[in-house]
């Protein structure tokens, strides 16, 4: 028997074996080479605590898999981006160039996202935001290799227009920091107020970071509309909330806005907070099991409560897990692992979701109010909300 195998070797094409050589060797090296994940989030500086959320919630939705898929380990490289734009190029070139990253996960900041889109654009490596909701990143800039597990800056706010209206509020005065996902977000809520019926009576743009809010105010006051909606997030939306209390305003003229307004400001606001009215895709309290199951897992983990960030990273986390797992391990076929993540239903603690032609979440909105200092849901704003994804080509 020896013999006649050793005769059969010999005979054997040198070509062929040389073939079957190289196969074995790619298969083993695919089985057994990490999955390279870079991070690219704003440890330091003034979003910090946003990617060090969005990191812990992905890498739950790894540790849940013992930090392999399809038997393959994870490898995690992690950079910070400072939220900074600049950075980002070079960043990202490091990652998809040297690193060889398979995917590349962030940012917060949709001026960073800008930049890595357009450095990752063609590269060979699939980049999945976690967090930064410019609308072009899913709209003008889609890619192939560009997905979102967070928001468009449309999605949350353009379902409180109509809400608005239907509360009773026909003339209302919107309000944000000059810069790009402000002015996108009133643009989305004036797009459905005015199709419902409303009339935005007065737009006021704040420059960022102006928090002198005072004069805004009276202004508002002396208008005296049926309602005032608005953009602000982290100590902008602490500082105007607290200063629309201290005005005399919270009593007389409701305080709507885009659900960053009391997203994770809540207790720094105080009482003043109460009442508040919002738009986004989570709420703390929702009530679904994976919901209930995610934020218990998170604070045995991380010892304090998961915010709406973790949820973003742990569906990043979640979104890599189901597509490699679809893919057998296969990470090399690029175009392939594209097409399993276009397919996937995402079980997400928000509520499942999956994507748009455009790689942008189609997810619920939740119209919330803040009762005893958390956001609870009131209704559901709009089920399954597709962004528009103007001037995508895919």
């Amino acid at each position: 028997m020896n013999n006649k195998k050793k005769i059969f070797q010999s005979v054997l094409p040198a070509t062929v074996a040389a073939t079957i050589i190289s196969m074995s060797t790619c298969s083993m090296a695919a089985d057994s080479d990490p999955i390279k994940v870079g991070v690219m989030l704003p440890f330091s500086g003034v979003y910090a605590g946003l990617g060090e959320s969005t990191r812990n919630g992905l890498k739950q939705a790894l540790k849940e898999q013992g930090n392999s898929i399809a038997g393959r380990p994870v490898e995690f490289i992690e950079m910070d981006t400072e939220a900074k734009p600049a950075r980002a190029p070079e960043i990202t070139s490091s990652l998809v160039d040297n690193q060889k990253a398979d995917f590349v996960i962030g940012p917060v900041h949709s001026g960073v996202a800008m930049g890595m889109i357009k450095t990752i654009k063609g590269k060979d490596s699939i980049m999945i935001i976690p967090n930064a909701g410019a609308n072009a990143a899913t709209g003008a800039f889609c890619q192939p290799n560009v997905f979102r597990t967070s928001f468009s800056s449309w999605q949350t706010a353009f379902p409180m227009g109509k809400e608005a209206y239907d509360m009773g509020y026909k003339k209302i005065v919107t309000m944000s920091w000059n810069y790009g996902f402000g002015k996108e977000s009133l643009e989305a809520f004036n797009e459905s107020f005015t199709k419902a019926g409303g009339e935005v009576i007065k737009e006021m743009l704040v420059p960022f970071p102006k928090t002198e809010f005072q004069s805004y105010l009276t202004e508002i006051a002396s208008i005296n509309p049926d309602a005032v909606f608005v953009f602000f997030a982290g100590g902008g939306a602490v500082k105007f909330v607290k200063d629309y209390d201290a005005m005399g305003l919270k009593g007389k003229i409701p305080l709507l806005g885009s659900g960053f307004l009391t997203e994770g400001t809540t207790t720094a606001q105080g009482p003043a907070a109460e009442g508040v009215i919002t738009t986004l895709h989570y709420a703390d309290a929702l009530d679904i099991p994976k919901n209930k199951s995610f934020r218990q897992e998170y604070e045995t983990l991380y010892g304090k409560p998961a915010d709406l960030f973790a949820v973003q990273g742990y569906d990043a986390g979640q979104l890599i897990v189901d597509a490699v797992t679809a893919t057998h391990g296969n990470t090399a076929d690029k175009a392939a692992l594209i097409q399993q993540m276009e397919k996937l239903e995402i079980d997400s603690p928000r509520g499942s979701f999956h994507f748009s032609k455009a790689h942008n979440p189609i997810q619920t909105i939740y119209l919330r109010k803040v009762v005893d200092g958390q956001n609870t849901v009131v209704k559901v704003a709009h089920e399954n909300l597709e962004d528009p994804a103007r001037g995508c080509k895919l």
